[in-house]
């Protein structure tokens, strides 16, 4: 099921060839044989005595799409106009698109932060081409966080709270729909007929990156994540200023739920985990205020302007409902926090917390990673005060298989764009 709508070019004036002709004319005339057939190739020819100045080609029309209507972009026709005016404005763009100037100023206002948040995309699309080639069954999955973290990292330019790591590395299996990364001493291998969940963000000083894709090694759940995605796509696709969140989840749910799958000879309804959401996304936190629902039924919000969201999608063959369960390893520091904090071990755990990750989330291997191996004790401590937010696993029913796919969009004032999109997905 595809969600793109097709292209209509406007209507453009084609250059009329009529100077060209004419151009041909000034130069050379035939003369029909007695037979009326053609001339022949040499000696029907009559030159002219006078030469007549070329009159300067038109240039060529070019067609515009619907997107290039939608964001004003004109292509210049290469005139000059005149003093007094004399030309047509139809004319002075070869497209037929006029430009948005006033909107156009709006973006140049805000060109850095643009290309901050296009910095952190191009490096998560270059992390995806590089996990894609290694990953396999029989891999780790530490091994499979540790490779892409180290790859995040490098492509990113981390450097401290101005860019790195959006949020631990993902890496959920069949009924584990989101939050889980292994802990250090995990032995997980992944196998053949995993689903496996992949979410991953970059962030460049502190615009996030969160895009997040499923893999599977068996086609049999090809159409769970056809229809996963396709859900994303339809979410996108609603999406825009002035959008009615509520009206988005709805959409996403038609979409994700006229998809059935045959798992083991039974089929199986794709239900929408109707207690997870997309959300926007503000400068080092994750989720910032707002919640996108992948169900009917919710707030009639509406999208504004200049946000950044995140468009995520999950689709199961189980309840479509998840509990928290199994070990945390995810955790977030709280943006307004209590200064209760007593313990001399708790002070120095959030000390480091607010030096390395401030407000972005962090998970137990990069403490251990970074010296700070005794912190279970620090860590629960803060939790219980209120400090640091604990995200567990969600999970549906044992035995369910869940998909899911994400990307960031920014409501640019000429246009939405999707920053995390690849060829990939």
């Amino acid at each position: 099921m595809s969600t793109e709508q097709k292209e209509i070019p406007p209507k453009v004036d084609v250059p009329a060839k009529a100077e060209e002709e004419e151009e041909d004319s000034d130069d050379e005339e035939t003369t029909p044989t007695t037979d009326g057939s053609a001339p022949a190739a040499t000696g029907d020819k009559k030159k002219k005595k006078k030469n007549k100045k070329k009159k300067k080609a038109a240039a060529p029309a070019v067609a515009a799409s619907m997107n290039d209507l939608f964001e004003g972009k004109s292509i210049p026709s290469g005139l000059v106009q005149t003093n007094p005016p004399t030309i047509p404005v139809s004319k002075m763009y070869s497209n037929g698109v006029f430009p948005m100037e006033e909107l156009r100023e709006q973006e140049r206002l805000q060109a850095n932060i643009y290309n901050d948040v296009r910095r952190g995309a191009q490096a998560h699309r270059d992390v995806r081409k590089y996990v894609n080639s290694f990953i396999k069954p029989g891999i780790s999955l530490m091994e499979l966080v540790t490779k892409l973290e180290d790859a995040s990292k490098t492509l990113v330019g981390a450097d401290g709270l101005k860019a790195g790591w959006g949020f631990p590395t993902g890496v959920s299996i069949n009924h584990i729909a989101a939050h889980f990364t292994p802990n250090t001493g995990d032995k997980t291998i992944l196998k053949q007929d995993d689903v496996l969940k992949i979410d991953f963000g970059t962030h460049v000083n502190g615009y996030i990156i969160d895009s997040a894709f499923t893999v599977t090694f068996d086609p049999k759940y090809d159409t769970l994540k056809e229809a996963v995605r396709e859900a994303t796509n339809t979410g996108i696709m609603h999406a825009g200023i002035d959008a009615r969140i509520g009206e988005i989840g709805a959409y996403i749910q038609e979409t994700m739920e006229s998809y059935e799958i045959e798992l083991n000879g039974k089929v199986y309804p794709i239900k929408s985990i109707r207690n997870l959401n997309g959300h926007s996304i503000r400068p080092y936190v994750i989720h910032g205020g707002k919640t996108v629902p992948i169900v009917r039924g919710g707030e009639m919000t509406r999208m504004e302007e200049g946000e950044f969201y995140a468009i995520e999608t999950f689709g199961s063959t189980g309840r479509g409902h998840v509990v928290e369960d199994l070990e945390c390893s995810h955790y977030m520091r709280n943006e307004e926090y209590p200064s209760n904090v007593r313990l001399p071990k708790s002070k120095q755990l959030l000390q480091f917390i607010n030096k390395n990750y401030g407000s972005l989330a962090f998970c137990r291997r990069w403490l251990d990673q970074a010296g700070e191996d005794k912190h279970i004790l620090a860590l629960k401590n803060l939790c219980d005060l209120g400090v640091v937010l604990p995200c567990p696993p969600l999970v549906d029913v044992k035995g369910s298989y869940i998909a899911q796919y994400e990307h960031t969009l920014l409501l640019r004032p000429t246009a939405k764009e999707v920053l995390s999109r690849g060829d990939d997905y």
